[in-house]
């Protein structure tokens, strides 16, 4: 009998090391980062930090947020977390379309909607059209 107690004993003592360290495993174990995260705006973002000091020197302009935003089709606001907020940064698509919008703002060519009949421009070597490459051959 008194055996058997202590044999039983073992066992529980035995599942209930194993269960603590499982606990402490998994807390020990750092968590991992879904591959679906953004990364934030910060010192390890130093591309990030370029362009946006780019673009802020335009968008301090009365009005400049609200073209960009339009040419790009997102809410005014988010162009402003983009850049206040410290917490949003744009995909890469929409990172592409800002510095477009840039290099033709300081190029004098007026990207707004409404100036150019409601749509965007079509660039010579965009998708849509014929490249160089294609029209060689």
């Amino acid at each position: 009998m008194w055996a058997e107690l202590a044999g039983l004993l073992a066992e529980a003592a035995e599942a209930g090391a194993k269960e603590l360290a499982n606990t402490v495993e998994k807390k020990l174990k750092p968590k991992r980062r879904g591959n679906y995260a953004t990364r934030r705006p910060g010192a390890d973002t130093p591309l990030w930090n370029a362009c946006a000091q780019l673009l802020l020197a335009e968008l301090n302009k009365r009005g400049a947020k609200v073209q960009l935003a339009s040419y790009l089709g997102i809410p005014k606001q988010r162009v402003t977390d983009y850049f206040r907020g410290k917490r949003r940064m744009p995909d890469a698509e929409t990172l592409l379309q800002m510095m477009e919008w840039l290099a033709h703002k300081r190029a004098g060519i007026d990207l707004s909607v409404g100036a150019l009949g409601g749509t965007k421009p079509k660039l010579p070597n965009s998708a849509g059209s014929g490249s160089a490459v294609t029209e060689a051959k």
